[in-house]
């Protein structure tokens, strides 16, 4: 019979939201499976011993308290395999369930071994994890592992928490951009953002070519949506579900035409957790597939009152400067306020590039490297290479040497790149498993150089006659050949 004290404490479940934790803790989880077998499969020729910006180098220099990782204790490739492993498995046991399945603190530990795990690479991750999403992804973690089990109902402080979190990606998206580049106000930015975005889709060329009235639509709509319908998740059902299924629809157009790693995928579960039990339901009853009733009891355990009590006061206490940040002149977007990545500001393309320039590496086994050497061109998994291959899709994995490699032309510190150019003369076997295409099948080649190239899309006629989807022409000699 329950005491008096857990009477008192059926206040703290929100209801209405089994549905949401669901979501919300399973859809979290199956990205940090994508994110620890990225660590697995690429962090160790991009950030390992040998890698191109090696992490020991990198926490020789910069202490524990600015970016905490367990790898400033010790580091070894070995160990960073192990991480990911480890990360990988704990994850896939929330996708699958099993820990939802005890007390509350044994998923809120398995979440939070995940966040721990993961922050200690992003935090190490340098160039090649400094990406929104990467904090986005730690925030979520740490916020799903507060949600409870199945035993317990959902908290209202996990609820508001993931309000917050969306609206602050969704307003900090829609600002970035109304107080960036004019194209967003005169309405021309998707003009060129479908062609010079970093990686385009199987459908990008496609979305290019729509007709401009369209694209005229689609940034309307991206401010109406940012700027907008955030305001809803401050309200009660059924504004939230709303907003939730507007957030759904938008991204999923995103998927369709780009390829953003897993942010797209991200923004979609938290939308998908603005929506109410009582709307699923009402959505399940027309499809004849309506959510089961919870099985969890309707009075929170004081221990887990407790717990998401201390958490919510800090989440609170860390909100400040990412609110501020929102409303200031000079907003930031992709920033963390806090080493631990626990409530971040999130924005992107403030600006959009007019002109689509990209690196090209090549070699060549000639004795010298002048006009009479035959240049083979390395090819890379995603990013735009020979013109008639059309962009794949690749999303929600993220191909990080490929990302990194188009922010090369805007300006980014690349001097990892000259570091690139002596791995492939080295013929080194992590580095070229990066690659879609190793020109030299896996020898050493005499001579290596990087180009720059300026891309557009082929029109439709250009199209037609050619069958391909690029047109490209050579703008400078970025990195000199080097050789063996």
């Amino acid at each position: 019979m329950p005491t008096a004290v857990t009477d008192g404490l059926a206040w703290w479940g929100a209801g209405d939201y089994d549905v949401a934790r669901q979501v919300l803790q399973r859809g979290v989880a199956a990205l940090l499976v994508l994110a620890f077998a990225q660590v697995v499969t690429q962090f160790r020729p991009l950030l390992g011993s040998h890698g191109l910006l090696p992490v020991p180098d990198f926490v020789a220099r910069v202490p524990f308290r600015v970016a905490p990782s367990l790898f400033h204790r010790r580091y070894s490739d070995r160990l960073v395999v192990g991480v990911g492993v480890a990360g990988a498995v704990l994850a896939a046991s929330v996708v699958a369930g099993l820990p939802q399945r005890g007390p509350w603190w044994v998923p809120a530990l398995v979440l939070l071994a995940c966040w721990a795990l993961y922050l200690s690479v992003v935090n190490v991750g340098q160039r090649f994890y400094g990406f929104g999403w990467e904090s986005l992804l730690c925030e979520a973690t740490f916020l799903v592992a507060w949600l409870g089990s199945d035993a317990e109902p959902v908290p209202w402080v996990g609820v508001v928490a993931a309000r917050w979190l969306l609206f602050r990606l969704e307003l900090g998206a829609g600002l970035i951009k109304w107080r960036g580049g004019h194209e967003w106000r005169d309405l021309t930015a998707l003009d060129y953002h479908h062609e010079t975005q970093p990686m385009p889709g199987p459908f990008s060329w496609h979305a290019h070519h729509l007709p401009r009235w369209w694209h005229r639509v689609e940034v309307v709509g991206n401010h109406v949506t940012q700027l907008g319908f955030p305001w809803l998740l401050l309200l009660p059902q059924p504004f939230p579900s709303v907003a939730g299924a507007v957030v759904v629809l938008t991204q999923a157009w995103l998927v369709l035409t780009g390829n953003f790693a897993w942010l797209n995928w991200a923004a979609m579960v938290l939308g998908a957790a603005m929506v109410s039990d009582g709307v699923w339901r009402t959505v399940g009853s027309w499809t004849g597939v309506a959510p089961s009733a919870s099985a969890a009891t309707s009075v929170a355990s004081s221990s887990f009152v407790v717990a998401t009590a201390l958490v919510g006061a800090l989440l609170l206490g860390l909100s400040w400067r990412p609110a501020r940040n929102l409303v200031g002149p000079r907003q930031l977007m992709n920033a963390s306020f806090e080493p631990l990545r626990l409530v971040n500001a999130y924005g992107a393309f403030g600006r959009v590039t007019r002109r689509r320039e990209e690196v090209v590496v090549e070699g060549t086994d000639a004795e010298r490297p002048g006009v009479e050497a035959v240049w083979r061109e390395y090819l890379f998994r995603g990013k735009p290479c020979e013109p008639g291959r059309r962009p794949p899709q690749v999303a929600p994995w993220h191909l990080r040497l490929d990302w990194a490699l188009w922010f090369v032309p805007l300006g980014s510190p690349s001097g990892w790149v000259v570091v690139l150019v002596e791995r492939l003369l080295e013929a080194d076997a992590t580095t070229l498993r990066l690659l879609r295409v190793d020109p030299f099948g896996g020898g050493r080649p005499r001579w290596v150089r990087v180009r720059l190239f300026r891309y557009r899309y082929t029109t439709r006629a250009e199209r037609r006659a050619s069958g391909d989807w690029w047109v490209r022409e050579p703008v400078m000699v970025l990195v000199d050949p080097r050789g063996r």
